[in-house]
């Protein structure tokens, strides 16, 4: 009998065990779950891009174009598959970090221009009902490509660049109620570009650059706000930075990256936290980096960003990712 074989059945016959064999079936792949669909692009390309849902509405914040930072800000509406204007950052900024509290946006530090020049400290409040920005107190040094997360009405502010272009621990909270900042539990390990996600009353720090581009992590470190104490956890399997990522259907999503010269990734990989594993869903249909992301529904949007590593071949594309 040649090739592998799988019991099918055990006998007790007159004291012996008889075993029935068969030839084993051969193993399935399966098709990664999710589908790709495209949206209407943004009014420019960009890259470099943040993006943030408030509602029913997606918001394309900040980018660059040709190596230097712009102050656009453009508002989605899915039911209507269309774009509109809206009023723009008060500093151009790419590179920026945000996060929605309270039916509000808030952004974080940014770039001026390419390659990761000129961090501010600046912190910048939109209220998308009034269609308004104010500026907050600045955080207490000047960093860019930083995470947030909001835990219990704070916003935590993770890692990041500084003015110097080294990569940082730094973990600081802005309180809104106080306009106060405070110091947290610092990263175990500096890095910027990564995914940053609060999910189950925690913050997830994931993948990133420790340095230059190619000097990417898997690394998967969450914080304990009751502790003020950092873990690990089940590291990204495809070691990436330049990533979107989203929490979505209870999972975090991670996506995207870049590896220069030549390579950017599709990849689209969730963390199931429960179980403290990964999986792979449906590729992108093309990798890119420096892109935004958020759930409005029951669906994720993915905007703007680079198909090929470092500033070029930056793209205007709107793409929706949905599971069943």
């Amino acid at each position: 009998m040649h090739g592998r074989v799988a019991v099918i059945a055990l006998l007790f016959a007159g004291g012996l065990i008889v075993a029935a064999l068969a030839p084993a079936a051969p193993a399935q792949s399966q098709t990664p779950a999710g589908t790709w669909t495209q949206k209407t692009p943004m009014p420019a390309v960009r890259g470099e891009v943040a993006a943030a849902a408030v509602g029913d509405r997606l918001f394309a914040v900040g980018g660059s174009v040709a190596g230097k930072a712009v102050a656009r800000n453009e508002e989605y509406d899915p039911a209507t598959d269309r774009w509109r204007p809206r009023t723009p950052l008060p500093q151009a900024r790419d590179h920026l970090g945000v996060a929605v509290l309270d039916g509000k946006i808030y952004a974080f530090g940014g770039f001026t221009s390419s390659v990761h020049q000129g961090a501010g400290d600046g912190v910048f409040e939109y209220d998308p009902a009034g269609d308004r920005w104010r500026m907050l107190t600045p955080m207490p040094e000047g960093r860019a490509s930083v995470g947030v997360a909001v835990l219990a009405g704070k916003l935590h502010v993770i890692g990041g660049r500084g003015l110097d272009g080294v990569t940082l621990a730094t973990h600081e909270v802005y309180d809104p109620a106080t306009a106060k900042w405070s110091v947290a539990a610092p990263l175990p390990r500096a890095r910027d570009h990564m995914a940053v996600v609060a999910a189950g009353g925690k913050i997830h720090a994931i993948g990133g650059r420790l340095a230059g581009p190619a000097d990417r992590t898997g690394q998967h470190d969450v914080y304990d706000p009751a502790r003020d104490t950092w873990t690990s956890a089940a590291p990204l399997p495809t070691a990436r930075s330049g990533v979107a990522a989203a929490l979505y259907q209870d999972m975090i999503l991670v996506l995207g990256g870049e590896l220069p010269p030549n390579h950017t990734f599709p990849e689209n990989e969730g963390y199931d936290g429960k179980a403290d594993r990964w999986i792979t869903l449906a590729p992108m249909p093309a990798g890119r980096h420096g892109f935004g992301g958020a759930v409005i529904g029951s669906d994720v949007y993915f905007v703007g960003g680079s198909v090929t590593p470092g500033g070029g071949g930056i793209t205007d594309q709107l793409i929706k990712f949905s599971l069943p």
